[in-house]
Formats: C-alpha cells, sequence, structure tokens
C-alpha cells in the first residue's frame, strides 16, 4: 500500500504543475493514471472507471482551490464570470455524474478518450479568436455553465479544456482566462464529487477504503502534493510561453487516449 501510496503523491505532484500552469484542474492526465493504477490493484473492473472519475474529482477540489488562490495573487481572475456561470455549472455537474454512475467502465473509456482527442486537437490546431464578440449575459453563462459541468463530470476533469476555449472565443486574454478557469473548477469539483459520493454509496463491491465512487487512499496521495505544487505552475503562467506548452501537452494527450481506447476495446 505504501508503493502506490508513493505514487499517487508522485502524479499529484505532477497534475498539481499542470493545474496551474494550463488552469485544467489536472483530471485529463489524473483520470488515466488512476485508471492505470486501480488495475493494477485489481480493483473490480466494472468500478475503475466510476472510481477514477470520482476521485480525479475529489482531488481537482484542493488542486483548483490552491492554483484559483495563486491566480487570484497576480489580480488575474474575473470574478463575475466565476459568479454568473457558477449555478449552471453546479447543475450540469450534479446531473452529468449522476448519468456518469450508471454507463459501464468501457462506453467511459470511450468518452474520455474522444474528448481527449478533440482537446488535443484543439490545443496544437485552435486559433486565435477574432472580432469583437463579447460574454454572454447571465443566462447565456448559465447555459454555457450547464454544458460544460455536465461534460465536465462526465470525464472526471475540473472544466479548463472547456471553459479557457470559451472565454478566450468571448475575447478575454489568455493569461484570464486560464486563472478564471482555476477558479471555476472548484463549483465543477465539488458538485461532481458529490454526485460520485453518492451515486456510489449503493455500489457493491467497492475496494477498500472507497467511499462511493471516491477512493481515499489515493485521492489523500494526489491532494497532498498537488497542493503544494499547483501555485509553482500557477506561476509558470505568468513567466511561460504557455501556447507552445499546452501544445506539448495535447501530444502527451494524445499518447494518453490512444492507450486508453486500446483498453475500452
Amino acid at each position: 500500500m505504501l508503493t502506490y501510496f508513493l505514487l499517487y503523491a508522485l502524479f499529484g505532484a505532477f497534475a498539481g504543475i499542470l493545474a496551474g500552469l494550463l488552469g485544467i484542474g489536472g483530471g485529463l492526465i489524473i483520470v488515466p493514471i488512476l485508471t492505470f493504477m486501480f488495475k493494477l490493484q485489481h480493483f473490480p473492473t466494472e468500478h475503475i472507471m466510476h472510481l477514477a472519475l470520482g476521485t480525479s474529482l475529489a482531488s481537482i477540489v484542493f488542486t483548483s482551490c490552491s492554483s484559483a488562490l495563486s491566480h487570484q495573487r497576480h489580480g488575474a481572475i474575473n470574478w463575475d464570470i466565476v459568479k454568473k456561470i457558477s449555478l449552471g455549472i453546479i447543475v450540469g455537474t450534479y446531473i452529468g455524474s449522476s448519468f456518469a454512475a450508471k454507463i459501464p467502465t468501457h462506453i467511459l473509456q470511450i468518452i474520455f478518450s474522444c474528448f481527449i482527442f478533440y482537446v488535443s486537437l484543439q490545443m496544437i490546431f485552435g486559433k486565435k479568436s477574432l472580432g469583437t464578440r463579447e460574454l454572454p449575459k447571465l443566462f447565456g453563462l448559465s447555459i454555457a455553465g450547464t454544458i460544460i459541468g455536465l461534460i465536465s463530470s462526465l470525464v472526471g476533469i475540473g472544466g479548463g479544456t472547456l471553459s479557457v476555449p470559451f472565454m478566450l472565443w468571448h475575447n478575454i486574454e489568455m493569461r484570464k482566462a486560464i486563472a478564471t478557469s482555476a477558479a471555476i473548477g472548484i463549483p465543477i469539483a465539488v458538485s461532481g464529487c458529490i454526485g460520485y459520493l453518492i451515486n456510489g454509496s449503493s455500489a457493491v463491491n467497492l475496494p477498500e477504503y472507497a467511499f462511493g465512487y471516491i477512493y481515499v487512499p489515493a485521492l489523500i496521495g494526489l491532494v497532498l502534493c498537488s497542493m503544494l505544487t499547483a501555485p509553482i505552475g500557477a506561476y509558470f503562467t505568468h513567466t511561460l510561453p504557455v501556447a507552445k506548452i499546452k501544445k506539448f501537452f495535447a501530444c502527451l494527450l494524445i499518447v494518453v487516449g490512444v492507450r486508453m481506447l486500446l483498453t475500452a476495446f
């Protein structure tokens, strides 16, 4: 158990840097890592993906808070957007987590893989926003939040891969979009975590130390280090060429997505 715990801590440190650097919450890398680790620990196959998604969102609660605090020190978070989009985020995330709890593991793996490919291509080939589009009003942001929350809970992410492009499309500057996305990740993670906890509470044959679809030893290992390293990633956001880093990360995601898709089949 100690070896697994140390591995979770190591992966958490890496995910924390990505969370702070790219505003993604770390879920895109945490979910594949958790599925791999849970297979190594011989968890019941039918629960592996659900546990990975639930545990990922639970860890993002802490990672997003740490990342958001760091970005707030730079004054980069647009709290008006966060407040207006949060209601839709909470509703969509809870619905998505409830729906995901009823989907077989291999189907969730296929959904996650397809989402990874979409995100990777957007990162590599995505064009900068042009024109004078303004952010929608409260109703429009609520609808956008519901969609972002729904998809985020299905794939166990903090929403940055959707909310950052959404804000860029409406001419929010890159670093402010990343910082605001980190804050948006908090309601996504909290609502999704509660959803997986409740919907997994009636599941049978869960591994020891699992509460609903949240595996506590992995959560602790991930959180301990990710909260320490998320501020480092946030610092790099304001000093490094983020666009180039995103393209490198996209290539890594493609490899991860292919592996998960092969596993699903």
